[in-house]
């Protein structure tokens, strides 16, 4: 390239500047809408491309069309073409000194299959909430190759959405999991910065509206995107859910009350739920379980293990399809479960109908108190309840997506939909731990499994 070419990109606010100098392998920028988020993705990565030869960058949106409006087509406006050419079919951009910039949306497994084997420097996640904590993982698998650059992964970000949950634990609430292990988590690896319009003098001064349009949402939007209140927002499907209404401290189950199980079950994930009835009716959630990729008889082992031997399971409600056949042996997965000493009952699986019964459950019963609650152990199904949205094609059912929220709120639907008998007669309390050396349950009656 001859002669001089001078790329303008604008001038940084002191947030944004601060996004453009961090160093940590994972900063989130963001939180309210309005704060140059877009920009600041768009200038770093350019940036860096043109600073650092050779340097591979992604960006990443949800959908083409976002992608497309919000950077592509800036991008390309913008950049002299003595900089860079652009590929329209891979959509790529190829700096004159080696560096690459690719365009990229996320598709579901077709995405996997498209970015298996690929290698990245830097990956920029636009509205990362839009994304599911199994693709940031994925995308985080990306994150290697020879190039003498570190490795780092850039996420902008506001409240709200199907990643809101993952998003809060790494850059809000700083939750990080523990090691040694693959999914131990360095706090020192994540940094959010955070911005409001207020940073965006640009916005103020363009666009003199937007913060008037943003203090008219209503309360808890205006709360998640007027400030970037991250407990405005999270999910959504079930609001009737409050911590200080159906949220309790464990306490020892009176013997009298009857005490059922359900399962969602899957390779991908195993989730179980333990509930007991009172003689009001009122379901008691007291204990869960969640563990991936086991096999049938390793699910029933486990179920088997935690619940207490002197626990009587009136019934285990499963979905349907563990009643299908396999094609290799002929037997259903609920045939193995019994088999493994665990009898199923099959639960009814229509969603809205499922999800609606939850809601049922969670208002006020004629006392004045929910007809469900939960024990503040069942940390994972409080969480997901809490993150779960509702599905954007079908208000009335909750989402499919993430689907790694969706195995407990559906072992709850599952118990939910289900016919229970409510205790007789107040009986001894029976002590247990609940993390205590668990045993094996005792064998199944015949009412157990004519029920």
């Amino acid at each position: 390239m001859s002669g001089e070419v001078i790329w303008d990109a604008g001038k940084a606010n002191p947030k944004q500047r601060e996004f453009f100098m961090s160093r940590t392998a994972f900063t989130a920028y963001g939180g309210a809408k309005g704060g140059g988020k877009t920009w600041a993705v768009r200038t770093k990565a350019v940036g860096g491309a043109i600073v650092n030869p050779g340097l591979r960058v992604l960006i990443m949106r949800r959908t083409y069309p976002e992608l497309e409006e919000n950077h592509i087509r800036p991008i390309i406006r913008t950049l002299p073409k003595e900089i860079a050419a652009y590929n329209a079919t891979s959509r790529r951009l190829t700096f004159f000194n080696g560096s690459t910039l690719k365009f990229g949306h996320w598709a579901g497994d077709r995405s996997e299959e498209e970015y298996q084997g690929q290698e990245f420097d830097w990956i920029f996640i636009d509205e990362a909430t839009q994304f599911s904590e199994r693709t940031f993982n994925y995308l985080k698998g990306c994150l290697r190759g020879v190039s003498p650059y570190d490795k780092r992964m850039y996420l902008t970000c506001n409240p709200g959405g199907i990643g809101h949950r993952w998003v809060k634990r790494l850059f809000i609430t700083r939750d990080f999991r523990e090691g040694p292990g693959e999914g131990a988590e360095d706090p020192k690896d994540y940094s959010f910065i955070p911005a409001t319009v207020e940073d965006n003098e640009y916005m103020l001064k363009y666009s003199p509206r937007y913060l008037e349009m943003l203090s008219q949402m209503p309360e808890n939007v205006r709360r998640a995107y007027r400030y970037g209140d991250w407990e405005a927002l999270g999910g959504g499907y079930f609001p009737e859910l409050r911590m200080d209404t159906h949220v309790v401290a464990p306490f020892k189950i009176p013997g009298s009350w009857r005490r059922y199980r359900a399962i969602d079950y899957g390779l991908d994930m195993l989730a179980v739920i333990w509930v007991a009835v009172d003689s009001g009716g009122r379901s008691w959630v007291y204990r869960e379980w969640t563990q991936e990729g086991l096999i049938v008889r390793e699910a029933a082992e486990g179920i088997l293990s935690r619940t207490m031997p002197d626990e009587h399971i009136e019934v285990t409600f499963a979905p349907p399809d563990l009643w299908s056949r396999q094609k290799d042996t002929g037997r259903s997965m609920a045939e193995i479960f019994k088999s493994c000493g665990v009898a199923l009952i099959r639960a009814g699986n229509d969603r809205v109908q499922g999800h609606m019964m939850i809601k049922e459950l969670l208002s006020p019963d004629s006392d004045g108190k929910p007809g469900i609650v939960f024990f503040s152990t069942c940390r994972r199904l409080i969480e997901d309840m809490r993150e779960i949205q509702a599905d954007e094609t079908n208000p009335n059912d909750a989402a499919r997506e993430p689907h790694e929220i969706t195995h407990t709120v559906d072992a709850l639907r599952y118990y939910c939909v289900s016919r229970v008998v409510p205790a007789e007669e107040p009986g001894e309390d029976i002590e247990y731990d609940e993390f205590g050396d668990y045993m094996r349950g005792g064998e199944a009656s015949r009412e157990y499994l004519n029920y």
